[in-house]
């Protein structure tokens, strides 16, 4: 059989397949992902090669006509929003943005969560979260901080990935007892074997660059079940990131997510075992499902001596993540101030003794 690789695409991210002959397997050169023919023919033959119809069609010319892009010169960020908005400032770097022209349709979302934390209890949220910190700089606190706090459209790819799963273990059993004055000790083996097809729904990864990935990660969740196809009615009022971080790109980090929920799966099957020496350990992705989303989150940025601090709040939830400056100063003073104290404690407990 005579395989064409520009007709084969890779079932994780999409790009072109290329035959292996070291292997005998498909290879994506992006993502890292192999396939034998098999898997490759019969994935295939299960895809649907669907033709945008006229609606589809409208909804993109439409994303296109009615979306600005404007582009930061100092930070190189691309800020999109709806065509009734001007852009005054970038959201990263808080320097001004100069329009770039139109978005193109295949930047358009399929999904969209719409916010629910209005600006309002954003900003008391992010109030009170600081006024729990005691060493952070006096500015940090202000009204004009708060200012930047903006609400921004996320893109993040979110996917579903199937694995398949092949686990084999010896595990032991280790049942221990005493006797009169022995200790004995019973050790029964038993050959472990899982091999399972596990579904992992629903993973995201965020498609922007300029955002810390352990940061979009730690305001997780979103509730799924609030999804809406998407309408630029949601970016009234708001601004939007336009992705630069592309299906392969995200992939390293799906499957990782991915793989681990599967681990989870498996080994919630054979925690009854005392000991596990496995053999084998194989948790292959055999396919992802794709959607790209809009997701809400209010955020901010602060610069403080020359390093760049991010916050996130989950625009759905309210979550907040985000690691605040420290102010040195404020700490030695109060650590200074201890130190005197007990020094002075000492003192008087100590002139006490001597008397």
């Amino acid at each position: 059989m005579e395989l064409n690789a520009a007709e084969y695409k890779c079932p994780n991210c999409n790009a072109d397949l290329k035959f292996d002959p070291a292997t005998q397997k498909l290879t994506c050169e992006y993502c890292m992902s192999s396939f034998t023919v098999e898997e490759i023919k019969k994935l295939c033959a299960a895809a649907e090669n669907s033709i945008p119809d006229e609606a589809q069609v409208q909804s993109q010319q439409d994303f296109e006509d009615h979306t600005q892009l404007f582009h930061c010169a100092s930070c190189g960020a691309d800020i999109m929003c709806d065509d009734q908005q001007t852009a005054l400032f970038c959201y990263y770097c808080h320097n001004p943005v100069i329009l770039a022209g139109k978005m193109t349709g295949k930047y358009k979302p399929s999904k969209v969560i719409g916010f629910k934390i209005t600006k309002e209890a954003a900003d008391d949220s992010f109030t009170k979260w600081v006024g729990k910190r005691m060493f952070i700089p006096k500015d940090f606190k202000t009204g004009k901080q708060l200012e930047k706090l903006t609400g921004l459209y996320v893109p993040f790819w979110i996917a579903d990935c199937s694995i398949d799963a092949d686990y084999r273990a010896i595990g032991k059993k280790i049942r221990t007892w005493t006797s009169g004055s022995y200790r004995y000790t019973e050790t029964s083996e038993y050959r472990v074997v899982r091999r399972a097809d596990i579904s992992v729904d629903g993973i995201p990864a965020d498609g922007e660059s300029k955002i810390d990935d352990l940061l979009m990660e730690a305001i997780e969740p979103f509730d799924y079940s609030e999804l809406k196809d998407f309408s630029m009615s949601y970016l009234s009022g708001f601004f939007a990131d336009k992705y630069d971080v592309d299906k392969a790109e995200v992939f390293p980090r799906i499957r990782d997510r991915a793989e681990k929920a599967g681990k989870g799966v498996v080994q919630s099957s054979i925690e009854h075992y005392n000991v596990l020496v496995p053999s084998v350990q194989k948790y292959d992705i055999l396919k992802t499902d794709w959607q790209y989303m809009m997701l809400p989150v209010w955020f901010m940025t602060y610069k403080y001596k020359g390093n760049m601090y991010e916050f996130a709040i989950n625009g759905q939830t309210g979550k907040i993540a985000g690691t605040p400056p420290l102010d040195k100063l404020k700490l030695w003073l109060f650590s200074a101030g201890i130190g005197t104290a007990v020094a002075a404690v000492l003192s008087f407990i100590t002139g006490g003794l001597l008397k």
